[in-house]
C-alpha cells in the first residue's frame, strides 16, 4: 500500500471516531444522530446532484434502487441501536463491540450455512476477536448488573452495561446486515451514486422514527431531550459522509484487503480516546484492559481479512 493511501486510511478511521465521540458526548445521542444524517446528506446533496448531471445522468437500475432503500432502513436501524448503546454505556466499550461483532457474524455466516472453512490464520483472527470482545464487555459484569437490576439496584458508573452491551451487538449485527446489502448494490452502480440514494432515505426514515416512534414513547415526567448543538450535529454528519467518501475513494486506490483492516484501527483510536480522553476509564489498569481488548479486535479484523 502506498503512503499517501495509508495516511488516507488513518484519517478515514479518526474521522469516524470524531464523529462517534460527538454522538456519544451528547445528552441525547438519537436525536443528535437525526441531525448529523439530515445535516449530512442536505451538504452534500447539490455536490451529487452536479456529480450527477456532469456525468451525463447516468441511469439507475430498479434493483440498485431496491437495495438501496434496504440499506438506508438498515442503516437507520443501525443509528437507533449505535445510540441506544451510547446512552447507557462508554465509548471506549460500545465501539469495540460493535465494529468487532460485524466480522464474527460474517465468519459464522460463512461457516455455518455456506459450509466455508476457516484456516489456521482465520480461527486465530475469530479467537482473537473473541477474546477482545470479552475483554471490553466482561461477561461477568453484565451478570453483575443482571442481579443489580433484579434486586432494585442502581446503575454504576459507566451507565447500564447489560443495555450497553445488548444495544452494541445489535449494532454489529445491523453493520453485518447493510455491509452484506451494500457489497451486491454497489456492484450495479456507481458506488458513489449508490450511496446518494442509501442516505436520504436513511435520513428520512431515521427522522420519521423518531417523529413517530421515540417522540411519541417519552414520558411526559422525563426531562426534555438534550441532542447535541446543530452546529455539532452537522459536523458530524458531514464528518461521517466525508469519512464514507474517502473510503470509496482508497477502495479504488488499494485492495479492499488492504483498506479494510486498516480502518479498523479505529476501534484502538476510539477506546484510547473514550477511556483517557474522555474520561472513561478510571483507573490506569482500566485504561489498560480497554485499550487492549480493542488492539485484539483490531488483530482478529486484521487476521480474518489475510484468510480471505
Amino acid at each position: 500500500m502506498a503512503p499517501g493511501v495509508f495516511v488516507l486510511v488513518l484519517v478515514i478511521a479518526v474521522l469516524h471516531v470524531v464523529w462517534n465521540a460527538i454522538l456519544k458526548s451528547s445528552g441525547d445521542p438519537l436525536r443528535t444522530a437525526e441531525r448529523a444524517v439530515a445535516a449530512g446528506v442536505a451538504a452534500f446533496a447539490p455536490v451529487v446532484g452536479i456529480a450527477w448531471w456532469s456525468y451525463g445522468r447516468p441511469a439507475i437500475p430498479l434493483e440498485a434502487v431496491g437495495l438501496a432503500a434496504l440499506s438506508g432502513i438498515l442503516e437507520t436501524a443501525y443509528f437507533i441501536c449505535l445510540a441506544a448503546a451510547y446512552k447507557r454505556g462508554d465509548l471506549s466499550v460500545v465501539y469495540p463491540i460493535a465494529r468487532g461483532t460485524a466480522p464474527l457474524l460474517s465468519v459464522g455466516l460463512g461457516v455455518f450455512l455456506l459450509g466455508e472453512r476457516l484456516g489456521q490464520v482465520g480461527t486465530l483472527g475469530v479467537l482473537a476477536l473473541l477474546a477482545g470482545i470479552l475483554l471490553v464487555q466482561r461477561p461477568w459484569r453484565v451478570l453483575e448488573a443482571v442481579r443489580r437490576r433484579a434486586g432494585g439496584g442502581g446503575v454504576q458508573r459507566g451507565g447500564d452495561p447489560l443495555g450497553a452491551a445488548e444495544f452494541a451487538l445489535l449494532t454489529g449485527v445491523m453493520i453485518a446486515a447493510y455491509s452484506a446489502v451494500d457489497r451486491v448494490g454497489a456492484r450495479l452502480v456507481a458506488p458513489w451514486l449508490y450511496a446518494a440514494i442509501v442516505f436520504p432515505i436513511c435520513a428520512v426514515t431515521l427522522v420519521l422514527w423518531v417523529r413517530l416512534v421515540a417522540d411519541r414513547r417519552r414520558r411526559s415526567d422525563e426531562p426534555a431531550p438534550s441532542p447535541a448543538s446543530w452546529r455539532r450535529a452537522s459536523a458530524a454528519g458531514v464528518i461521517s459522509l466525508g469519512a464514507y467518501g474517502l473510503v470509496l475513494l482508497a477502495y479504488t486506490l488499494a485492495p479492499l484487503s488492504a483498506v479494510a483492516p486498516l480502518r479498523e484501527s479505529a476501534v484502538v483510536i476510539a477506546s484510547a480516546w473514550g477511556a483517557i480522553a474522555m474520561g472513561e476509564a478510571v483507573t490506569q489498569g482500566e485504561r489498560v484492559r480497554r485499550i487492549g481488548g480493542a488492539c485484539l479486535v483490531l488483530a482478529g479484523a486484521v487476521l480474518l481479512a489475510l484468510e480471505g
